[in-house]
C-alpha cells in the first residue's frame, strides 16, 4: 500500500476528507497546515497550486478538491463498498449527487451565506439556479430513501451530509426535518465520530500551541 499523506486544517473542508479516510480506514500522515502563509510556500503550492486544503498525497498520485478526494479513495479501496459497482443504476446517482453537492449547493449556499444577488436577471447564468431549488432538490431525494443513493451509504453521503450540517449550523439553510433525520443518521457512523473526535483534538492541540 502507497503511504498517503493528508494536507488538512480541522477548521476546514479537511474535516470532510477526514471522515472519508476513516470510513476508509488505511493508514495517514496527517501534514496539519495554518491559514495564510503557510498555505502558500512553494513546497505547499507544489501539492495544491491553489493554495488551500484539504490535499492528498497518495504515493506520487495527488488529488484536490473533495468531492475528488473522496470519489477517488473510494474507488482505490473497492473492498470498503463506498461506491456503488460500476455496472448498477445507481452509479449514476453517485456521480449525479457528487458533483451536484460540489457545483448547485456549493453555489447556492455560499450565495446565502454571502448575499450574493440570484434572481430572474441573472438565474439563467449561474450554475445553481434558483437557491431554493438546490435545497428543494435535496429534500426531496433524501425523503424518499435513507442515503443519497438508495439503501446504501456511500462516499457521496459524506460530501451531502457534511454540507448540510454545516449550512444548518450556519443558519443558512432554516431547520428541516428531512435534512436533520439524514445528519443523525450518517453523524452516527464509528468513522463519522472518530474523524470528530481527531479533528477537535486537533483544534485543542493548536489553540495550546498560540496560548
Amino acid at each position: 500500500m502507497s503511504e498517503l499523506t493528508f494536507y488538512t486544517h480541522p477548521m476546514s473542508r479537511g474535516r470532510v476528507v477526514r471522515w472519508m479516510l476513516e470510513e476508509v480506514g488505511i493508514p495517514y500522515t496527517v501534514e496539519t497546515m495554518d491559514f495564510g502563509p503557510d498555505m502558500k510556500t512553494p513546497e505547499y503550492l507544489a501539492i495544491n497550486p491553489m493554495g488551500k486544503v484539504p490535499a492528498i498525497k497518495h504515493g506520487s498520485t495527488i488529488v484536490t478538491e473533495v468531492a475528488a478526494i473522496c470519489a477517488y479513495l473510494a474507488d482505490q479501496f473497492p473492498d470498503k463498498k463506498l461506491a456503488p459497482p460500476a455496472a448498477s443504476p445507481e452509479r449514476g446517482a453517485y456521480y449525479r449527487w457528487l458533483f451536484f453537492m460540489a457545483g448547485p449547493f456549493e453555489m447556492a449556499t455560499s450565495a446565502l451565506a454571502h448575499g450574493w444577488k440570484i434572481d430572474s436577471t441573472n438565474v439563467q447564468a449561474v450554475g445553481c439556479g434558483r437557491v431554493e431549488d438546490s435545497i428543494n432538490t435535496l429534500e426531496k431525494v433524501l425523503g424518499k430513501s435513507p442515503y443519497i443513493c438508495g439503501d446504501a451509504f456511500t462516499a457521496a453521503d459524506v460530501l451531502v451530509s457534511s454540507y448540510l450540517w454545516w449550512e444548518t449550523m450556519q443558519k443558512n439553510i432554516p431547520p428541516n426535518k428531512v435534512f436533520q433525520e439524514y445528519i443523525q443518521r450518517t453523524e452516527s457512523r464509528p468513522a463519522a465520530k472518530r474523524a470528530n473526535e481527531l479533528d477537535d483534538a486537533l483544534v485543542e492541540s493548536m489553540k495550546a500551541v498560540t496560548a
